[in-house]
């Protein structure tokens, strides 16, 4: 376990803002997470629980303790004739779990490769693209109770797994510290291929396998994406907002090029990007912060921004989207102020 105290956060977020913390505890063991809390230390504290900083944006100092489970491992803990499970501790870089999967052949996760955080993050914030969701392939959850110290198991039904949604990042918010996830993936890989140009790009590189999926969606992020050890920045800002039918139809009349996606449920959802980009918004800059010039759904740093300034500009662009198409834009960043 390492404590250190008054510590800046910049190297710890993507978005790379000034903020200090009280006190950061980064703990390597599920043990000394238990010998933490015994000691009684977070009574009274505000407290935050940080992944690899990749969706975070501070407005201000954080008065507070911010708490990094950082345990590493990844092992196969069952198997059968069609599936792999694979626990992976909350301290693992995304990515590279992804690439341990994939080299393995077995399927599940290809679609999230080159996202970046930690794995017990990619369950709160249930991280997806190019048609799948991390709660897709989730078994259990394992993770340690603030509150009463108890080592817990949550199922994914538990877990209450929406888009960009998880009961850990709505009424079960820092009250948990994720430990472990376990992932069921596939021996035999029901490829998702869907999404726009996904199946040629994988198919050019031979059969389509999980291995040439993953590729080819890195291949992608990296054309449409700012690397944010490059631009800092924290990917998609916003949500794409999930409308019905009669809002499609009503919209559909002003806007007959609007692009809009089908959901299973009969609602639709539109590309917030698309709609950011229509208000004038891609490539525009505000202070030091700015929208990024090839995806207007990604706001970058530019250099030696706040984060309140990349917030302003976040509320400029919901201000515009909500006055000329009517849509409330809702962050998939978490805002800490």
């Amino acid at each position: 376990m390492e404590i250190q105290r008054n510590i800046s956060l910049k190297p710890f977020t993507t978005f790379q803002v000034e903020a200090s913390a009280e006190a950061y505890i980064r703990f390597d063991a599920v043990d000394e997470i238990l010998g933490f809390l015994a000691d009684g230390l977070l009574k009274g504290r505000r407290r935050l629980v940080l992944g690899g900083g990749s969706n975070l944006l501070f407005l201000n100092n954080f008065e507070g303790l911010i708490l990094h489970p950082a345990m590493k491992g990844i092992s196969v803990v069952g198997e059968d004739a069609d599936d792999v499970l694979v626990s992976a501790a909350a301290g693992e870089t995304w990515d590279d779990l992804v690439a341990f999967v994939v080299g393995h052949g077995w399927g599940g996760l290809e679609n999230l490769s080159g996202i970046p955080g930690h794995v017990g993050a990619s369950v709160i914030q249930n991280i997806g693209a190019y048609g799948i969701e991390a709660g897709d392939a989730v078994a259990a959850v394992e993770a340690v109770s603030l509150d009463d110290r108890q080592q817990v198991t949550f199922s994914p039904n538990d877990c209450d797994f929406g888009y960009r949604f998880s009961r850990f990042k709505g009424e079960w918010h820092d009250r948990f510290i994720i430990t472990a996830v376990v992932f069921r993936l596939s021996r035999r890989p029901d490829c998702v291929l869907h999404y726009p140009g996904l199946r040629e790009a994988a198919a050019c590189m031979g059969d389509v396998t999980p291995a040439n999926i993953r590729q080819a969606v890195i291949d992608i992020r990296k054309r449409k994406l700012p690397d944010p050890a490059v631009i800092p920045n924290a990917g998609s800002f916003f949500k794409n907002p999930v409308v019905s039918g009669t809002v499609i139809e009503e919209m559909r009349d002003r806007f007959p090029d609007m692009p809009f996606y089908s959901q299973s449920d009969g609602a639709f959802k539109l590309p917030a990007g698309w709609l950011i980009e229509q208000c004038g918004w891609r490539g525009r800059t505000f202070g030091n912060a700015a929208v990024h010039g090839d995806h207007a759904l990604v706001l970058v740093n530019s250099g030696g921004a706040g984060g309140r300034e990349i917030y302003d500009l976040s509320e400029g662009i919901r201000a515009s989207v909500a006055e000329r198409f009517g849509i409330s834009l809702e962050r998939e960043v978490v805002v800490v102020a």
